[in-house]
């Protein structure tokens, strides 16, 4: 058809803004009390939450972490440190993790308590004697505080009644119930299989994994490590796992655990060990995790800096008995030991509680600094994950120099940005003609490489003192 008058046509734009992945997203697998929730629903999906009553709406919450680990994380990062969002998954399945109990209790100004904990509520059963009480009519039943189940009725003439409930079991929940794996036959994956599907589901890069409470057994340890090495095939994650305080309960035992239980990754933080504030006992895994992620939230987002030396909300340094915990000290030369051996601690020194430790479990067997040293790791894995985010929009476009040089253009700029915000000491992109044979160009093939350079931690610096005799002569000046 003929054309004739004056046209507009656009194109995409050559300079794209990068796409930068969530250096630090936290996902944390475990346990949550999933009957104090708004919905029983939330189990193995992943759950984004940015704040405590977000959780806690999503999830439920609970003061016994013991059972529900998910609640330690949610305590720390949005009470203790104000940082998120965070991702939970909880294995926990009230249609499967259940019993079923028979109480009688005591009715007292029409009020009565159920001790028992876990409580399904749309479970509840109330008789008395043989009659059943019907809800809301008889009786109201709700949970307090304390995630009691508390049951108000509405007639003076009730003195006992009998309750049959079910009630969760958080204490059958396994390391291989957080290993999960996928079902062939539903075509649903749990556990840490669904590490997978919190990109395509939430559109937010994973950057760290943790599970604590299990990260302590090495087989759990190890499917974290494997997981978060290849998430979604093209992102890395880095592991926090925890060593075991009941085993390695001195830090002379700690060094041995670790490596026979081969918690020597590079992709892996490895800590030691718990940390106690008030009555609270934490994992340091979550203590270095939300540390991460307060230390990146301070710097822009960006991962560079160590959490090494930063703050912690702790007030001591516990290790597991076969009872409880107890309570141990750990001095500045003891910590350092630790530190030389790849494992992450926290000391009380200078400034107050602060973590301790700059390298990942690789240390020392691997030498290679984007390897052993955590901020460099976790920035390595970040500056992949944001080119592969940002260059995914040109897959597929025609193989030619307006397709390069976009790419160099792009990437080349958001390089230098890094660099000029302390991201990086330096970094460019290079389009190298041996890096692209004709053959594999023609099979559209085409290599960029990049060339970085993240700051390590000063974590050593040497003042050398020194007497200076000279000074003496000053003493013989005059006006």
């Amino acid at each position: 058809m003929a054309r004739h008058g004056s046209r507009v046509r656009e194109v995409p734009t050559s300079l794209s803004a990068p796409v930068v992945a969530t250096a630090t997203l936290p996902v944390v697998f475990g346990t949550a009390p999933i009957h104090l929730a708004e919905t029983s629903e939330n189990v193995n999906i992943p759950v984004l939450a940015y704040s405590f009553p977000e959780f806690a709406k999503a999830l439920g919450y609970s003061d016994d972490w013991e059972n529900y680990t998910l609640c330690e994380m949610a305590d720390l990062a949005f009470r203790q440190f104000s940082v998120g969002p965070v991702v939970f998954v909880n294995v926990l399945d009230p249609s499967k993790h259940k019993a079923n109990k028979e109480e009688s209790i005591t009715v007292v100004n029409k009020k009565g308590v159920i001790e028992s904990k876990g409580i399904l509520l749309d479970s509840l059963v109330v008789s008395n004697n043989t009659n059943e009480l019907e809800l809301d009519k008889d009786y109201i039943a709700s949970f307090d505080e304390d995630g009691q189940v508390i049951i108000a009725f509405l007639k003076d003439s009730v003195t006992s009644v009998n309750v049959k409930f079910d009630h969760l079991t958080p204490e059958i929940i396994t390391n291989n119930h957080i290993i999960g794996g996928y079902d062939i036959t539903t075509g649903k994956s749990t556990g840490l299989e669904l590490l997978n599907t919190v990109f395509p589901k939430l559109s937010m890069v994973p950057g760290l994994v943790l599970a604590p409470k299990f990260s302590k057994d090495p087989t759990v340890a190890a499917v974290m490590k494997a997981k978060a090495s290849s998430v979604n095939t093209y992102f890395k994650a880095q592991s926090l796992d925890d060593i075991n305080t009941l085993e390695a309960n001195t830090y002379t035992k700690v060094n041995e655990w670790k490596n026979q239980n081969n918690y020597t990754g590079e992709n892996e933080v490895v800590c030691w060990p718990k940390a106690g504030l008030g009555n609270k006992v934490y994992h340091m895994s979550s203590e270095i995790a939300c540390r991460i992620m307060k230390t990146s939230y301070d710097n822009g987002d960006f991962p560079h800096e160590s959490p090494s030396n930063k703050s912690l909300p702790i007030t001591k340094l516990l290790v597991e008995t076969e009872d409880g915990h107890e309570e141990i000290d750990l001095s500045p030369d003891q910590a350092e030991l630790l530190n030389d051996q790849g494992i992450t601690t926290a000391i009380n020194f200078i400034g107050g509680w602060r973590a301790w430790g700059n390298y990942t479990g690789a240390f020392p067997a691997n030498t290679d600094v984007k390897d052993i040293f955590t901020p460099v790791r976790i920035t390595h894995n970040w500056l992949g994950n944001t080119i592969i985010l940002t260059t995914w929009s040109m897959v597929d476009s025609p193989n030619n120099p307006r397709l390069i040089n976009r790419v160099l253009d792009t990437m080349g700029m958001w390089l230098n940005g890094l660099q000029g915000q302390g991201v990086l000491i330096g970094g460019r992109v290079e389009f190298r003609e041996e890096d692209n044979p004709v053959t594999d160009l023609i099979s559209g093939k085409i290599r960029f490489r990049y060339l970085v350079a993240e700051p390590t931690p000063g974590q050593d610096i040497d003042n050398i003192l020194e007497f200076d005799v000279n000074y003496y002569n000053t003493l013989f000046i005059t006006d």
